[in-house]
């Protein structure tokens, strides 16, 4: 990745220090346009280029950065320094020293003679990143960054520097600072080599998975496409190993237990829905809120599958360990165990239990409880537990909604969560939470200690508001009706629940504070009084919180 560089003038003035001992040689090198290449290792090559160097030092020309040691021979180091022009950075144009004490040992890089250009950008950075996001790219945080770029024949253009995503994929994009045009744009996925697989998913659908290649010519789970590690460990049905792995006695070996596939044509239809779905969920909350993963930073996302055999599920083992059948879990660090399902002919509460990887939904709930626990963190206790299920169902539910279109059946965007896997009609209604028993309305929340103080249960009071905010309706148990943004506006209740549940919340908080929370965070976003705040207070109302 490239990263923006900041003056170190005092350094500067450190590295001329060395860099003068060396006697200037008589044969300084002639001033030329276009770039010039630097390979010096012999004395007499490194005094020719001294000169020069010296002089784009005093001048500001060249910058340095912080020296870096040398891991393999610790007593040298090596010293980079940056070319600029008139206070922009030449993009590519950049030196590096071999030090040793004070001796330059080689001299290697690439420098720019004879740029003269005007670093007065016309466009500014708004219209560049207004350029890059009409080619359907969504850029990343860091601001744009305003260079020197070069071009064929030694001429020179000013550009920004703006690096986006796009769908499988990450490019950087130069955007001419004078006429708005792309100039440049180029991939800036960096891996082994770029491998996309094709897979079978749990429901039979066709899929493209991000994967490696292996030193022993398979190809393996881990996506090299996305900034964070993300793979998909295949634990072959072993219930001790996968204990031993999440109660932290052992790691994973990735060279030999990642989920692999001999020719790329991959039909474990377990690994390739975790796999493929981790990357859609990390897609998503790049795209819809500019986060970049479960903790803003890129943190590890790891998928276990195969976690028992279903032929287990009968035995002790079965026994001391159901959520590896029935269930998925997120168990912090960005690790999620998928359960297998139930065996043939084995129900539970009516309902058959296939794969759990294999709802979309279920991946992305799981994982955003990664996100809660780096952000409002609320407690798995009573109401914040609940608060925090329902933002996981709320995730799950958005993501369902940005990659499949709305309808019921398979591989359809729709309020119920799990419904692909759990048949029939998953597990959670938003729509309908009285479908399984849950409340719809505060009046009649569950008050026990079972589940925790019922964080599921309870869940269906808040997803019903979300539900409500968007859709609209009329809430069962109060009969009051609310008016919803609609469908189509469908992202402004999403960015009010993101908002306030990771900016705003406490970790210990009630349905009370998630329902002022809420309404301020509809406030900050889209004004007092907009559609967002009413229906989002409705909504709330409607369901008993107040």
């Amino acid at each position: 990745m490239l990263r923006r560089l900041r003056p170190v003038m005092a350094a500067a003035a450190a590295w001329l220090l060395l860099t003068t001992s060396l006697a200037p040689h008589p044969e300084a090198q002639v001033e030329v346009r276009g770039p010039v290449q630097i390979t010096a290792g012999a004395p007499a090559e490194i005094r020719q280029w001294t000169p020069l160097l010296e002089g784009m030092l005093r001048g500001g020309e060249l910058r340095r950065r912080p020296p870096r040691p040398d891991r393999v021979m610790s007593v040298r180091s090596h010293d980079r320094a940056d070319q600029y022009h008139r206070g922009v950075r030449v993009f590519g144009g950049d030196v590096v020293l071999q030090m040793e004490s004070a001796q330059v040992l080689s001299i290697f890089g690439t420098l720019h003679r004879g740029v003269d250009l005007d670093t007065a950008p016309v466009i500014d950075e708004a219209g560049a990143l207004a350029a890059v996001e009409r080619r359907g790219a969504e850029p990343h945080l860091d601001a744009p960054e305003l260079v020197v770029l070069p071009r064929d024949a030694g001429a020179y253009l000013l550009a920004w520097r703006i690096r986006a995503t796009l769908p499988g994929d990450i490019r950087q994009f130069f955007v001419d600072a004078r006429t708005g045009a792309v100039l440049l744009d180029f991939s800036d996925v960096k891996s082994q080599v770029p491998i996309i697989g094709t897979g079978t998913g749990v429901l039979g659908d066709q899929k493209k998975l991000s994967v490696r290649r292996a030193v022993n010519g398979q190809y393996v789970a881990e996506d090299g496409r996305r900034p964070p590690t993300l793979r998909t460990y295949d634990m072959q049905g072993n219930i001790t190993r996968t204990v031993d792995f999440l109660s932290g006695r052992v790691n994973l070996n990735p060279a030999t237990e990642l989920a692999a596939d001999a020719d790329n044509n991959w039909t474990d239809v377990m690994a390739v829905d975790a796999h493929v779905y981790s990357g859609w969920t990390y897609d998503f909350l790049f795209k819809r809120f500019n986060r970049r993963g479960l903790d803003n930073g890129d943190v590890r996302i790891v998928s276990l599958v195969h976690p028992a055999r279903r032929e287990d599920f009968s035995t002790p083992l079965g026994s001391q360990w159901p959520l590896f059948f029935a269930n998925a879990a997120y168990f912090g660090s960005g690790v999620v165990a998928y359960g297998v399902g139930l065996p043939p002919g084995v129900t539970a509460g009516g309902r058959t239990w296939d794969y759990m990887s294999g709802a979309l939904d279920i991946v992305a709930h799981e994982l955003a409880h990664g996100v809660t626990d780096y952000t409002s963190d609320l407690i798995y206790l009573n109401e914040p537990g609940a608060l925090n299920e329902a933002f996981s169902d709320i995730v799950g539910t958005s993501v369902e909604f940005f990659y499949q279109p709305a309808g019921t059946g398979p591989l359809r965007a729709d309020y119920l969560l799990g419904e692909d896997v759990v048949r029939p009609n998953g597990i959670r209604s938003m729509a309908d939470p009285g479908m399984f028993g849950h409340p719809d309305h505060y009046a009649i929340r569950y008050t026990g200690t079972a589940d925790n103080g019922g964080v599921h249960i309870n869940s269906g009071i808040a997803n019903h508001a979300f539900y409500l905010a968007i859709e609209g309706g009329t809430n069962r148990t109060s009969g009051m009706a609310v008016l919803g943004v609609g469908g189509v506006n469908r992202q402004q209740i999403e960015n009010v629940f993101y908002r306030a549940f990771t900016e705003l919340l406490p970790s210990s908080a009630t349905f009370s504070i998630a329902r002022a929370a809420t309404i301020q965070a509809a406030r900050d976003l889209y004004g007092v009084n907009s559609s967002p705040e009413r229906a989002v207070t409705e909504a709330w109302t409607a369901v008993g919180v107040h």
